[in-house]
């Protein structure tokens, strides 16, 4: 009973940050379902193309988000330091992480805008079927110029939450959501005197919102008064050691993020082998497991930030619960998702296809057979993802990348090209390696953690371990 009081206890604090965090994410995460539900109602080859645009855009711009992650947690210590000293200050120092964020946002947008055009044209060569490939290009043309101003909001997001003051964020997000819709819709149809586009108006409507919610943010954060003295955004101006010091920071984070995005995507590519149909229901399903992912999101953030607060404290016993409390939290929300997979799959897949054309039916199909496996995929997707933000608690973020090169690399995609090609398993075979790709992560970066708390709590330096 002991226990179960203490869990339900932990379980109320993690939530406090855990459930605005999953909020704003999952907000975020509903503009690509909304351009995902509009494909689909463009026919099964434009869901398989956007999908295909959608999932290299995707790459591009987590690695991108994840060199700037870090300008957070380095605005909140300066902030800090200030207070702490009891002195105003000018904001020096602040302002010029801003600026400094900015650079490093403008650099990944314009590497990443030219990084998504070179790769959509070398779609086919990557076995992707010609005409699908073909529609890709002109989404990703469409998406590209989006990239800078999705990480410059990024950018200043962190800076907001490092400030303390993330108010406008949750707001923002939920009327982007909105937006985007209608000016999906409009960009489709060629509505309100707009040119009717098809498949690449989703990609121009998607850029046009990254831009206006950036405008938004900013223009709230000019409005507030602590934070307008210190939104500094002429970049060009950013001092060069402090823009290493954030790509330095930001590296091990972007490669841990791109190396579980590029393990996603090389195993959407290896879908597409297997035809638009088995393409489609890849992008289905993996857009339901990024769903979910985000409430991964929120509860790694949360747990990472109470790690640092517990070991601050010298709190090692609290540390380690925080561990036991996220993953039981993480197991409650997958299993009730996963319940709805099995139960009605057809509602859960409805969105995405039109079960009266025949050409929809063999990618229902094909989507349905895969939730079986999903329902216990998600749960360790969430796991690695709360093991990667509990490292981060302990200030170690190259252990991560290391770990998931081991389980998504090493042994998730041979896995996967095994159970798909030379047994036979196809769709369903690669999905199996992904969830035992993701299993293998999970049970190694927590395992690390649990080794690395033990020896901080002993006063030992621990060398580096990958699992």
């Amino acid at each position: 009973m002991q226990q179960l009081t203490t869990l339900a206890r932990d379980g109320r604090a993690l939530a406090a940050l855990a459930v605005p965090l999953a909020l704003t994410q999952l907000a975020q995460v509903a503009l690509t379902t909304t351009d995902t539900i509009m494909m689909g109602a463009l026919g099964t080859e434009a869901l398989a193309a956007g999908g295909l645009a959608l999932v290299i855009f995707n790459q591009l711009r987590t690695m991108g988000v994840g060199l700037v992650t870090s300008v957070g947690n380095q605005v909140a210590a300066a902030a800090a330091r200030t207070e702490k000293s009891g002195e105003a200050g000018d904001g020096d120092e602040v302002r010029g992480l801003v600026r400094a964020a900015m650079a490093v946002a403008t650099l990944a947008g314009l590497a990443g805008a030219a990084l998504m055009v070179l790769i959509g044209q070398a779609a086919t060569l990557l076995g992707q079927d010609a005409d699908v490939a073909h529609r890709a290009q002109g989404m990703l043309a469409a998406l590209a110029p989006g990239l800078v101003p999705c990480l410059w909001f990024q950018a200043i997001r962190q800076f907001t939450v490092g400030m303390r003051r993330p108010q406008a964020l949750l707001r923002i997000t939920i009327a982007s959501v909105a937006i985007n819709a209608a000016l999906n819709w409009a960009f489709i149809h060629g509505t309100w005197g707009l040119p009717e586009l098809g498949l690449t108006g989703i990609g121009v409507a998607t850029s046009s919102v990254y831009l206006l919610s950036f405008l938004a943010l900013y223009a709230s954060a000019r409005r507030d008064p602590r934070l307008a003295p210190l939104l500094s955004l002429d970049f060009w101006r950013a001092d060069p050691p402090t823009v290493r010091r954030l790509l330095g920071l930001g590296t091990p984070i972007a490669a841990t993020y791109g190396s579980e995005a590029g393990f996603f995507s090389v195993t959407a590519l290896l879908a597409g082998s297997f035809g638009a149909a088995a393409l489609a229901a890849h992008t289905a399903v993996n857009q339901l497991i990024y769903i979910v992912f985000q409430v991964a999101v929120g509860l790694s953030h949360a747990a990472s930030i109470n790690v640092s607060r517990e070991l601050a404290l010298g709190e090692y016993a609290a540390a380690r619960r925080i561990k036991n409390t996220a993953l039981a939290c993480g197991a409650v929300v997958t299993t009730l998702v996963g319940i709805a997979y099995l139960a009605v799959p057809d509602l859960v897949l409805r969105p995405y296809f039109d079960a009266g054309t025949a050409a929809d039916q063999q990618g229902l199909h094909i989507a349905t057979s895969l939730l079986a496996v999903v329902a216990v995929l998600q749960f360790f997707d969430c796991a690695q993802n709360i093991g990667v933000g509990l490292l981060r608690g302990l200030d170690d973020t190259k252990s991560g990348f290391r770990i998931t090169l081991i389980g998504y690399w090493l042994v998730g995609l041979p896995a996967a090209w095994l159970l798909a090609y030379p047994l036979g398993g196809e769709t369903r075979g690669l999905w199996l390696g992904l969830l035992i790709g993701l299993a293998t992560t999970a049970v190694l970066l927590l395992r690390r953690y649990g080794l690395a708390l033990t020896a901080k709590a002993a006063g030992v330096h621990e060398p580096a371990i990958t699992g």
